[in-house]
């Protein structure tokens, strides 16, 4: 079971022992508490990526100015708050958060929720590593092997691809074989499908 990371903010002494204690049945789960905003703020592009659960009402900087501060594929956030609202729902859900809790907090819901966010945050990080590694396999082409893969992406013949690039079919084959080597791909399906996780296409 992989290792995962949350961070409770509240000013609340109690409601962070409460928190640590009910949050500590997870084995996997590695635990940093901070008594206000401004302190995890301090110390937040030094941190691991992880779950946040942050207080909306703190002396200083609020929760909700936390929300606005970190990198949100970094952290996801569920926001604690004291009373709740439909307005302030729609704020903290505005600002980024994935989820909001009233106190007290039933805790089997809140650890669901945590479990839920977890998920969502390893998919997302995730998916943007397999962007960021088709997206560095494109970054090896040249601009005419790219050239050339625009063309098959299109669903163009070799000769029609010749023709708009003004080179012979046979240049083009040469373009085409080089470009699945840097790819790292066997097949024209296979070119397709890491294009459009590169975002090099959209898929419409």
């Amino acid at each position: 079971m992989p290792t995962r990371t949350i961070y409770v903010v509240d000013d609340d002494d109690a409601v962070r022992d409460s928190l640590r204690s009910l949050l500590a049945i997870h084995s996997n789960l590695l635990i940093h508490c901070y008594r206000s905003g401004s302190a995890f703020l301090e110390q937040v592009d030094e941190l691991e990526p992880g779950v946040l659960l942050v207080d909306y009402h703190m002396p200083g900087v609020s929760g909700i100015d936390v929300l606005r501060d970190i990198d949100r594929s970094k952290f996801m956030t569920i926001m604690l708050t004291g009373h709740a609202s439909v307005s302030l729902a729609m704020d903290v859900i505005r600002a980024g958060a994935v989820d909001f809790l009233e106190k007290p907090y039933e805790p089997k819901r809140l650890l669901d929720i945590v479990d839920a966010t977890f998920e969502r945050l390893e998919q997302n990080r995730a998916a943007d590593a397999r962007v960021a590694a088709a997206q560095a396999k494109v970054d090896r082409l040249s601009a005419r092997e790219k050239a050339v893969l625009e063309g098959l992406i299109r669903g163009h013949a070799n000769k029609v691809i010749a023709h708009e690039l003004d080179i012979s079919p046979r240049t083009v084959e040469i373009h085409r074989s080089k470009l699945m080597d840097k790819l790292e791909v066997s097949s024209l399906s296979e070119a397709l499908r890491l294009s459009f996780a590169a975002g090099l296409v959209s898929i419409e």
